[in-house]
């Protein structure tokens, strides 16, 4: 393997021989070839958006029955809650055939430029960054806000998909916006770094965008996380760390929020009215240590790569 793009973060635990997968490219230009492929790039990015919206009306739509036909239920419930975690882990699943399909790379190479889901860049990853993303998440819930009389069940309930279905919900959103579409946008340039630059601005701002708010405060936090992460996944060569970065946000955000009985439904479906305040951005700050962080370890090395095969592993 190249030793390009290896430090105390992102050395791999092993990589797997990918035939597909060029050698010694970083992570967003596995789809980059001779023509620039806009048109197979823009189905793969509106085919990943149908997909999020079908998945969701899916999801939601089984919740409702759910909820009113066995649990007698409206309203914002657990269950619905749960629903649309699931619609975005999905996207996992998805975006690696998408890829299959679409550029005939193996899908398991959207984990990483080394092949695999690289279980120890996570590990490393979550006990460094955990902690200080956990403590920037505890502040913004310490702002006065609506209180709901959540019951026990419900609480329960809540911090049950926190732990389980949250994780799987930001991976998916990882895999589908860091992963399957800034590779596509980054395939779009003659180098690398012009296309890191356009997917990394691009992603982000759409994404964020997409989330329905244009209050200065929380749609600058959407654009330093999402930043945060499509940076992260570039200089590292995959998504472990943006995987882990992003769950441990939504999911002390979410067990929080529940812990003080803020109102969860309505934050969720209200998010272009919500005031944002200057403590939505001091996750921000935490993150923009890290991304830093992750930045300076890499400076010298660069972004990872894909391994190069040796002479002798070719014969």
């Amino acid at each position: 393997m190249s030793g390009r793009g290896e430090s105390w973060l992102t050395r791999p635990d092993k990589a797997v021989e990918a035939s597909g997968v060029p050698e010694g490219v970083e992570y967003h230009r596995i789809y980059a070839g001779e023509g620039r492929r806009l048109i197979r790039g823009v189905a793969a990015i509106v085919l990943l958006l149908a997909g999020l919206i079908i998945f969701a009306q899916a999801c939601l739509a089984m919740a409702a029955a759910i909820d009113t036909h066995i649990l007698g239920r409206t309203g914002f419930t657990p269950v619905q809650f749960a629903a649309g975690a699931i619609s975005l882990a999905l996207l996992i699943p998805y975006s690696m055939l998408l890829q299959r399909w679409l550029y005939g790379v193996p899908a398991r190479s959207l984990h990483s430029v080394a092949g695999c889901f690289r279980f120890g860049v996570f590990g490393r990853a979550l006990l460094v960054f955990g902690p200080l993303v956990l403590v920037a998440m505890s502040v913004g819930p310490m702002v006065p806000d609506d209180r709901i009389p959540w019951s026990t069940g419900d609480l329960v309930a809540f911090f049950v998909i926190g732990m389980t279905l949250i994780p799987l919900a930001a991976a998916g959103e990882e895999y589908g916006v860091r992963g399957l579409m800034f590779r596509v946008i980054g395939s779009w340039t003659r180098r690398s770094l012009p296309g890191a630059i356009l997917g990394i601005a691009l992603t982000t701002v759409l994404f964020s965008l997409f989330h329905g708010t244009l209050d200065p405060y929380i749609l600058g936090s959407y654009l330093v996380l999402f930043g945060a992460m499509a940076t992260i996944t570039w200089r590292t060569g995959g998504l472990e760390v943006a995987v882990v970065l992003h769950a441990v946000y939504n999911v002390s955000a979410l067990v929080l929020a529940t812990t003080l009985h803020l109102d969860v439904g309505g934050d969720l479906g209200s998010r272009g009215e919500i005031v944002g305040t200057p403590a939505n951005l001091v996750p921000s700050v935490a993150l923009a240590i890290i991304t830093a962080g992750i930045w300076w370890t890499t400076r010298k090395s660069g972004p990872a790569c894909t391994p190069e095969i040796s002479s002798e592993q070719s014969e």
